[in-house]
């Protein structure tokens, strides 16, 4: 009898190995970003650190450039892949944008690799479907590390700049890499051709796109640079006349490897980073699924706000990525609209549809 079990338990894990095989297979076959009129040309990443080159952690730069001269501006997505809204806000813009006046530099997929797998435990979908402007779009949800396929052992702790000790696991993470380290890991020396891109093109501002939970503290925010401060609380005082429920953070002086602090401690770049709410990966949620993903809706995260428990309004509306999309659009487009009131001669014009989320 034990013999026939032992084959029993081959065979289903067999069958269960050949099972996960196709989707683990899946979620490394990324979609394609198509590029709108207004992309002028693509670059790569490795553009601008060559040793890059031939790496899961080169990814594609688009460049849309206006006929008249004017500012710089650097748009990221993808520094986390599993908040998509930072993401898919930097396709649309890829896809759908046009400028006047000026340059647009969008990175869609700033940590290429985290793409490739999703976060351990999580249940996260590895894929979703999403339509805005008309345009079916497919994507893929990763996680919020680089995959350890391509970076591994974790050391037991990781100095981010050199300075900040925290756990080993987050040298995996992008927005804890900077200024990045040229003879690095991997996700180090994506860090380090992303700041390269900064000190070559010297964009006046640099956005990076993010998500939190609705009960982290810092959510629906601007983060700024000390630099970006005056422009940030500007460009938040306009929002809320919109009626845009929005708040203003000071990026941390003694917080290291971020995107917000390294950017313009180390170079003449305005630095912000733009947080919405995203339920489908804060702590309260139930089950994580594309429905959830989409309409940011959970039975949950509606008991938590009755029990105030949420740092954001939370109905039975939901979060849809519509809205956090809306939101992301909607504050890079102040933010330029403040720093030209400041800088004529450097201003950024740009158009492009920005969809009501309701």
């Amino acid at each position: 009898m034990k013999p026939v079990r032992i084959l029993l338990f081959c065979a289903v894990t067999l069958v269960m190995l050949i099972g996960s095989v196709e989707p683990f297979m899946n979620q490394r076959t990324l979609e394609d970003i198509d590029p709108g009129p207004g992309v002028t040309h693509v670059k790569k990443l490795s553009d601008y650190y060559p040793s890059l080159r031939g790496t899961v952690g080169d990814t594609d730069v688009f460049v849309l450039e206006g006929e008249e001269p004017g500012g710089c501006a650097l748009i990221i997505g993808g520094t986390h892949p599993n908040e998509p809204a930072g993401y898919v806000t930097a396709r649309i813009i890829v896809e759908h944008f046009n400028v006047q006046k000026g340059k647009l530099i969008v990175i869609p997929r700033a940590n290429n690799s985290a793409f490739t797998h999703t976060q351990p435990l999580e249940a996260t979908p590895g894929k979703v479907e999403f339509t805005y402007n008309g345009k079916r779009m497919i994507v893929t949800i990763g996680s919020r590390l680089t995959n350890p396929v391509h970076q591994w052992p974790d050391p037991r702790i990781y100095k981010a700049a050199g300075i900040q000790v925290l756990s080993g696991s987050e040298q995996r993470n992008l927005n804890r890499a900077y200024p990045g380290n040229a003879g690095g890991t991997l996700t180090e020396k994506v860090a380090y051709a992303i700041m390269q891109l900064i000190r070559t093109e010297k964009p006046h501002i640099s956005i990076d796109l993010h998500e939190a939970a609705p009960e982290y503290t810092t959510v629906n925010a601007v983060v700024a640079h000390d630099r970006a401060l005056d422009i940030a609380v500007e460009a938040v005082m306009m929002l809320q006349l919109e009626g845009i429920e929005i708040s203003v953070e000071r990026s941390p002086k003694t917080f290291r490897g971020l995107s917000h602090r390294e950017w313009g401690d180390r170079s003449d770049t305005l630095a912000f980073l733009l947080e919405v709410a995203n339920p489908s990966q804060g702590r309260l949620r139930g089950r994580t699924n594309e429905k959830l993903v989409i309409t940011g809706l959970d039975k949950y995260y509606l008991r938590a706000a009755k029990a105030g428990r949420l740092n954001v309004p939370y109905d039975e509306n939901g979060l849809p990525l519509t809205l956090r999309v809306w939101r992301h659009l909607r504050t890079i487009m102040t933010i330029i609209d403040t720093f030209n009131l400041y800088s004529e001669e450097n201003s950024i014009v740009m158009e492009g549809p920005i969809e009501q989320p309701f």
